[in-house]
């Protein structure tokens, strides 16, 4: 168990995605389930789950598929400091698993607080909008507002050079 300076005692626990999931569905403002992850984590408090996190390849096609990993989606129950730490457990783990950065998408009315908290930096912003192209028609099922992205980088040095 981990515990940030001033914050509840949280456990992170691996998570598999159908549980991810359920919680997502039932407490996420304003996005669903996710069809495909790498890994999923939790945060536990007193012996129950209060927060979910998947992690998976990068949404945009264009950013580095093998070295960066994305948090597509985090949603808590609330419990203060949740976000901060499956934010801070999932950079730790692209870490060791030897990621080079770790990344995620908010919108532009949401403050950041706990990526901030975790030692993330704010990145460029993101124009939002629909996905939908006359040459390829989709259905938006997210907000189509500005987002931020938020990264950090893990390992400065490409692979194989070290």
């Amino acid at each position: 168990m981990r515990r940030l300076p001033g914050a509840e005692l949280m456990e992170i626990r691996p998570c598999e995605l159908r549980d991810a999931n359920t919680f997502i569905e039932r407490l996420h403002r304003h996005h669903k389930r996710v069809v495909g992850h790498r890994f999923s984590i939790s945060a536990w408090h007193e012996s129950r789950m209060v927060g979910v996190a998947v992690l998976g390849r990068p949404v945009a096609r264009m950013t580095d598929q093998a070295n960066v990993l994305e948090v597509t989606r985090l949603c808590t129950d609330g419990t203060r400091n949740a976000c901060s730490a499956l934010y801070s457990a999932a950079a730790r783990a692209a870490r060791a698993i030897g990621y080079e950065k770790i990344q995620t998408f908010i919108l532009d009315s949401e403050s950041g607080v706990s990526l901030k908290a975790s030692g993330w930096k704010r990145g460029p912003d993101s124009a939002g909008g629909a996905w939908s192209r006359p040459s390829r028609g989709r259905q938006d099922k997210a907000p189509l507002d500005k987002k931020v992205r938020w990264e950090l980088v893990l390992k400065s040095e490409k692979r194989g050079a070290e």
